[in-house]
């Protein structure tokens, strides 16, 4: 089994454990328990929960904890301050993660083993429509992984891209809340 492979379950498994541990938030009570310690300070917990929103290994329990918040905090306070602690989640990607997933996702679309890049990266159209299908995946309620990823080989600048990720996670952050809100019925 090659590192790719390794690494490619590895990241199934948080992911299927981060599901495991977001049906213990809701089921446990916890995170309840966790927005009552907040004694006030819902703001700082919405923006903890949107910075956790951007990630695949923790998106789903940041997910439950914006669902709860929907309880006691109008929506649209949820996606500012959830876009906010998102911007932050999707700077650390940027910065942290970005060269591994390149590297991953470069291997994946490999057209032969001597070369790493595709073709289709050098194709104008591709390079046209990066950007967008990077500001699509950020905007759903997709872990933002790839989107950063999509982004930054893009040459966005750095304003641009804190703009533009306020907007679409501030955007997919008041879909999941409106959507757990009636779903919850809160």
């Amino acid at each position: 089994m090659t590192d790719l492979n390794k690494q490619i379950i590895k990241d199934i498994l948080f992911f299927v454990a981060s599901i495991i541990v977001a049906i213990f938030f809701i089921k446990s009570g916890i995170a309840h328990q966790f927005i009552s310690a907040l004694d006030g300070y819902n703001w700082l917990g919405i923006i903890f929960a949107g910075l956790f929103f951007t990630s695949i290994f923790t998106s789903a329990p940041s997910i439950v904890l914006l669902g709860v918040f929907t309880e006691t905090t109008p929506l649209y306070l949820i996606a500012l301050l959830g876009g906010l602690g998102a911007v932050l989640g999707d700077f650390i990607i940027f910065y942290f993660v970005r060269d591994r997933i390149s590297k991953d996702l470069s291997q994946l679309l490999a057209v032969s083993p001597g070369l790493r890049v595709p073709l289709i990266f050098k194709k104008e159209l591709f390079k046209f429509l990066l950007p967008f299908l990077g500001a699509f995946i950020i905007a759903s309620p997709l872990p933002d992984e790839l989107g950063v990823v999509m982004l930054g080989i893009s040459n966005i600048s750095k304003k641009r891209f804190i703009l533009l990720t306020f907007v679409l996670n501030s955007i997919g952050i008041f879909i999941v809340a409106w959507m757990a809100k009636l779903i919850l019925g809160f």
